[in-house]
C-alpha cells in the first residue's frame, strides 16, 4: 500500500519533458510510482486530489546563507514559503565553521558585513556547539526542520582557523604547512558530509569594519592545495564569486581548481553596468571549458538583483543627509512624523547624499516604486526621475513622498545588476544558456537591503506566465532549471525529478493563482533583528520526503527535513531524461 497518492495533477517532472496529467504514488519518503495519462490503481492511506494543480519537484536553491539561521530556526523562512525543499548554504566563502572559541566574533563581523545579517542576531542566536566542520554538521543534524539543508566549507572560516589573525591579513602568505592543513581540513569536511567548498574573490565582500574578506587575495597555491583535499575525498563541488579584474588569469585559476579537485565548479554571473557585455565573455569561457571536459557552470539571477530602499531598510535616498542622521534611531512612527514637518522636509530636500553612496541611492532614473503586486521589469519611463519630470517637480520630492506612504513602510526598488538596458533580456539569455542554472537569491542574507529569496516563485510567475516586455520561457524548461539542473550542479542525484526511486519532494501549485506579495520588513530575528521577507500565494502544498510540510502557506507542524551529508546516490537525471 502507498503512503500517499497524488491524483490527477498536471505533472511537470523536472526533466524538461512536456507536462502531462498523471498520478504519483509515494512510499517511505520516495516516489514509488508515476502513472502519466492513466490512473494508478494501487491503494493508498491518503489520496490528494490535485486536479487543476501543477505538480512539480520541490525547488533546489543552491545559493543561500542560512549558516547561522539554520542553527536556531527549524522552518527556514522565507524559503519554506516559496516551495523550496532543499537549500545549499555556505556560499561566498563565509560561514561559521571551523572556528576556535576566540574567533567567533570575527566570523560574525564578516557575515554581518558581507551578507548584511545583523551581528546582534547572530551573536544571540548561534550557540556555537562546535569547533570543527564535522561538529558543525552534527549540530545541524540535531535539529529537525521543514526542509533539507546542505552546507559547504567556507574559505574565510577555514583560512582564519588555520592562520589565525594572519588569515585576514592580505600581506600574509600561508606557509606550505598551513596550506597542507587547509587541504587536510577540506578533505575532513568533505568526508564528513560537506557538499562542497566556497570562496570569494570580490572586493564587494567586506567585514562590518570595512576590511576585505580573507579569501580575496588567496594565491593559486592555496586554492589549488585546498582543492586537492576535495580530490582526496573524491567528492564535493566548488563555488566561487569573483570580480574578474584580470579575466584570463582568473579563468585559468578556476580551470586549475577544477583540474586539481576533479570536481565541478560554479561561478556567480550577473551583468554589471560598468561592463555591460562582460557576462557574454564569461559564458564563452564556460562553453570552452565544458568543450574541454571541465565541468564549470554559472549561477545566474532570475531577475535583476536590486536594493530595497526604505525608511526601515538599511538604505534610502536620504540616509546620508545631515538632516536625516539624527532620525535613524527613532521609532518608525516618530521618524515619519518628523519627516512630514515642513522645515525638516525643506532642509532634507536641499541636501546631497554622501558621494560614495550617491551612485547607489541617488540614481533616481534607476529607482522605481515596486508596487503591491511587485513589478521587477519596469521601463525607464516609470522611474522616479521620469515620473517627477512629467509632474513638473524635483525627483527627490517624489521619492520622499513615496517613502512616507503606508506609514513609512513603502519600499523603493533600485535594480543594480542585470538591468543596464531597463529590461530583463539579459536574465532571459542567461537562463537559457546550457551551462547556467538559476541561483544568487541569497535567501537568509541581505536582511535590510535585498529580498531575493523569492527567486524560485518569480521564475514561474514572470517567465512562464506574466511577462509582457519580451519573450517568455517554457514552463517545463524553467522547472528543469530550478530542480534537476540545480540538484545536478551540487551533486544531489536523488532529487529534482519526479521519477520512481527519487526523493518525494514535491510542490502542488495553483499556477494561475501564484502571486508574490510586496516585500516587507519584520523584526523577528534574535535580539529583535530586522529582515526583509516576501510572502507568496498559490502553493497549495509542499511535501518533503513525502510528508506535507506546508499547506496553503501555513506550516503543518511536520518537520520532515534534515541535513544532507554530501552528494546523494540515486537515478541519474541524464539517464532518466534519455529514457523519456
Amino acid at each position: 500500500m502507498l503512503d500517499l497518492l497524488i491524483r490527477g495533477g498536471t505533472v511537470v517532472d523536472g526533466s524538461g519533458a512536456p507536462a502531462a496529467t498523471g498520478d504519483i504514488g509515494i512510499r517511505g519518503g520516495r516516489i514509488a510510482a508515476l502513472s502519466l495519462g492513466q490512473r494508478h490503481s494501487e491503494p493508498a492511506r491518503r489520496v490528494i486530489d490535485a486536479d487543476g494543480l501543477l505538480v512539480t519537484p520541490g525547488w533546489v536553491d543552491v545559493h543561500t546563507h542560512y549558516d547561522g539561521q539554520a542553527t536556531w530556526d527549524s522552518l527556514l523562512t522565507p524559503s519554506c514559503w516559496h516551495g523550496v525543499t532543499t537549500v545549499v548554504m555556505g556560499n561566498c566563502g563565509v560561514g561559521f565553521a571551523p572556528v576556535r572559541p576566540g574567533q567567533r566574533d570575527y566570523l560574525i563581523r564578516l557575515m554581518e558585513g558581507v551578507e548584511d545579517i545583523p551581528g546582534t542576531a547572530l551573536a544571540e542566536g548561534i550557540q556555537w556547539a562546535w569547533e570543527s566542520f564535522p561538529e558543525y554538521l552534527d549540530a545541524l543534524e540535531g535539529r529537525p526542520r521543514s526542509l533539507d539543508v546542505a552546507a559547504q566549507l567556507p574559505h574565510a572560516a577555514l583560512r582564519f582557523y588555520v592562520m589565525g589573525e594572519r588569515g585576514a591579513d592580505h600581506s600574509a602568505v600561508p606557509s606550505a604547512s598551513e596550506i597542507a592543513a587547509m587541504r587536510g581540513l577540506a578533505r575532513e569536511a568533505m568526508e564528513a558530509g560537506a557538499l562542497g567548498f566556497s570562496t570569494s574573490r570580490t572586493r564587494n565582500h567586506r567585514a562590518s569594519d570595512g576590511s576585505p574578506t580573507p579569501s580575496l587575495t588567496a594565491s593559486h597555491a592555496e586554492l589549488v592545495g585546498i582543492c586537492q583535499g576535495l580530490a582526496e575525498a573524491g567528492q564535493g563541488v566548488m563555488e566561487v564569486v569573483s570580480d574578474f579584474v584580470q579575466p584570463e588569469a582568473e579563468w585559468e585559476l578556476l580551470r586549475d581548481m577544477v583540474r586539481a579537485a576533479g570536481r565541478p565548479l560554479s561561478v556567480s554571473l550577473a551583468q554589471n553596468d560598468a561592463r555591460p557585455d562582460g557576462w557574454r565573455g564569461m559564458l564563452a569561457h564556460l562553453d570552452k571549458a565544458n568543450e574541454e571536459g571541465l565541468p564549470l557552470k554559472a549561477q545566474v539571477p532570475v531577475r535583476a538583483i536590486g536594493l530595497m530602499l526604505g525608511l526601515e531598510a538599511s538604505l534610502n535616498p536620504f540616509v546620508s543627509h545631515p538632516s536625516f542622521r539624527p532620525l535613524q534611531e527613532l521609532p518608525l512612527a516618530e521618524r515619519v512624523a518628523r519627516l512630514r514637518q515642513p522645515a525638516l522636509r525643506r532642509a532634507l530636500l536641499s541636501e546631497q547624499p554622501h558621494p560614495g553612496l550617491a551612485p547607489i541611492v541617488w540614481c533616481l532614473d534607476r529607482l522605481f516604486e515596486l508596487g503591491d503586486t511587485p513589478d521587477y521589469e519596469q521601463p525607464r519611463e516609470k522611474s522616479i526621475a521620469a515620473r517627477a519630470a512629467r509632474e513638473g517637480r524635483p525627483p527627490e520630492e517624489l521619492a520622499l513622498d513615496l517613502l512616507l506612504q503606508n506609514e513609512g513602510r513603502t519600499l523603493l526598488y533600485r535594480p543594480f545588476l542585470n538591468y543596464t538596458d531597463y529590461d530583463l533580456e539579459v536574465s532571459r539569455e542567461m537562463l537559457l544558456h546550457p551551462h547556467a542554472v538559476p541561483g544568487l537569491g541569497d535567501a537568509g542574507a541581505h536582511c535590510g537591503m535585498i529580498c531575493d529569496g523569492s527567486f524560485p516563485s518569480y521564475l514561474l510567475t514572470h517567465w512562464a506566465r506574466d511577462r509582457t516586455r519580451g519573450s517568455r520561457i517554457a514552463l517545463e524548461q524553467l522547472i528543469k532549471g530550478q530542480c534537476a539542473d540545480t540538484a545536478a550542479l551540487v551533486g544531489l542525484r536523488d532529487r529534482g525529478l519526479i521519477a520512481p526511486g527519487m526523493k518525494a519532494d514535491l510542490n502542488l501549485i495553483d499556477f494561475e493563482g501564484l502571486r508574490l506579495h510586496a516585500p516587507e520588513i519584520l523584526h523577528d530575528l534574535p535580539a529583535g533583528g530586522k529582515r526583509l521577507i516576501q510572502r507568496v500565494e498559490g502553493y497549495e502544498m509542499t511535501l518533503v520526503s513525502g510528508m506535507p510540510s506546508f499547506e496553503r502557506g501555513e506550516h503543518t507542524g511536520a518537520l520532515p527535513g534534515g541535513l544532507v551529508r554530501g552528494a546523494q546516490p540515486g537515478p541519474s537525471a541524464v539517464n532518466f531524461m534519455e529514457a523519456r
